[in-house]
């Protein structure tokens, strides 16, 4: 059996070096594109000090984001099978850098969310895609394309929240602005590297991942991860506040966080996957993620800032092994039953910063944690009373496969 991690396996090549320009111009854009989720973490603090807002009005930039991201999941495939891959990426793109410049401009936290959520769109249609357009551009077969487009999402995670600090550190508004610079240069390496992609051969509709979700077992994974992506991002859009640090320093603890997320979602999930199972893996992180927002919550500083990095660690385990279950419990078409996974799970994603300081003006700073530790329980829970319409061949997959699937359904 190919060791997935090897750089040479399945290429035939013996490195995942050797791709064409069009895929390094895809993977960078990637990269960019991810490190746009996390951008605005160390800078939530400066945000609102700058445009006289709270907390609460502030993680609504996480909101919009992610409400839009969970619709778009329902147009991305429609888009694409339509007007093509390439096209599809720069359309996504352009939105990016139009929306990202924009946020730079706002003169208050309203017009900052909405240009927010105009981002989340074309994100959305450029993440969704990319990994079709890298695959289908790659030399060497899938696997060191795929390899090369997790390193590209791990690195965006871990790095995101850097640049925010690097930049916001001078001002807030400089992270949305570099934003928007990289991606216009993404824009135009695809422009002129990336030669346009065969479409689908069959169109997706808007119901498509709708359909989808009514088999028990897609339903059941959709249903434990929505409560997962609240703990989730509990942690990634109010632990900012609770921390209440620097750019600087709050940028650091998050690149920590992201890079212990990249590592174990890359490298260490299938391999616990291939030692105990997806679903005892699964229940077994939740369960540990649950107890760590909880001494999180209820720690001192430096315990909130040790329990926020572990948390990477669950997180990323739980990223790999959500997103095999999503796609092998259902006999939908991968990107059909991707749509519909993710246009629940995002729903949570932006849930839990509109609620988390609300929940805690109504009590005090450590029930937000305390709901997120529910969450994550109550995701290990469905996990467990539903095992049985969970249970299906993908159980057994190589690791190299659980890998390839476990990209598709982020990106998706």
């Amino acid at each position: 059996m190919d060791d997935p991690f090897d750089k040479g396996a399945g290429t035939g090549s013996g490195s995942i070096l050797r791709q064409p320009k069009a895929v390094w111009a895809t993977a960078g854009a990637s990269v960019v594109a991810f490190m746009g989720i996390g951008l605005v973490d160390p800078i939530l603090p400066s945000i609102a000090k700058g445009l006289d807002a709270t907390a609460g009005q502030v993680s609504l930039l996480f909101t919009s984001y992610f409400l839009i991201t969970a619709i778009a999941m329902l147009v991305t495939g429609f888009v694409s099978s339509r007007i093509g891959g390439k096209k599809t990426l720069l359309l996504g793109l352009a939105l990016v850098v139009v929306f990202a410049g924009l946020a730079g401009t706002s003169g208050s936290v309203g017009e900052l969310v909405g240009f927010r959520a105009g981002w989340g769109l074309g994100n959305a249609l450029f993440v969704s895609t990319a990994l079709a357009v890298i695959v289908g551009a790659a030399a060497g077969g899938s696997a060191a394309a795929i390899l090369l487009y997790e390193s590209a999402l791990g690195l965006g995670m871990a790095c995101g929240p850097l640049l925010g600090a690097l930049l916001g550190n001078q001002s807030w508004r400089y992270p949305f602005f570099g934003t928007a610079f990289l991606m216009a240069i993404g824009f135009l390496c695809i422009t002129v590297f990336l030669k346009e992609q065969p479409k689908p051969a069959q169109k997706t509709s808007l119901l498509d991942p709708l359909k989808a979700l009514g088999h028990g077992g897609l339903a059941s994974a959709a249903a434990s991860s929505f409560f997962y992506n609240y703990t989730f991002f509990t942690v990634l859009a109010f632990t900012p506040f609770v921390l209440n640090m620097t750019p600087y320093k709050s940028g650091a603890v998050f690149f920590a966080w992201g890079l212990l997320l990249a590592v174990f979602s890359v490298f260490v999930a299938p391999r616990l996957q291939a030692r105990f199972g997806s679903l005892k893996v699964l229940g077994g992180s939740l369960v540990l993620l649950a107890l760590d927002v909880l001494v999180l919550g209820y720690g001192s500083h430096t315990t909130a800032i040790v329990c926020t990095i572990l948390s990477g660690a669950f997180i990323g385990v739980n990223n790999t092994v959500y997103t095999e279950l999503a796609l092998g419990v259902s006999d939908a078409p991968r990107p059909v039953a991707s749509a519909g996974y993710n246009f629940v799970r995002w729903f949570a994603a932006a849930a839990a910063p509109f609620f988390a300081p609300k929940i805690e003006g109504w009590s005090n700073i450590h029930i937000p944690f305390v709901v997120a530790a529910i969450t994550a329980a109550l995701g290990a829970l469905v996990v467990l009373v539903r095992r049985n319409a969970l249970t299906h061949e993908a159980e057994e997959l190589e690791p190299k496969h659980a890998t390839e699937d476990s990209v598709a359904v982020f990106a998706n």
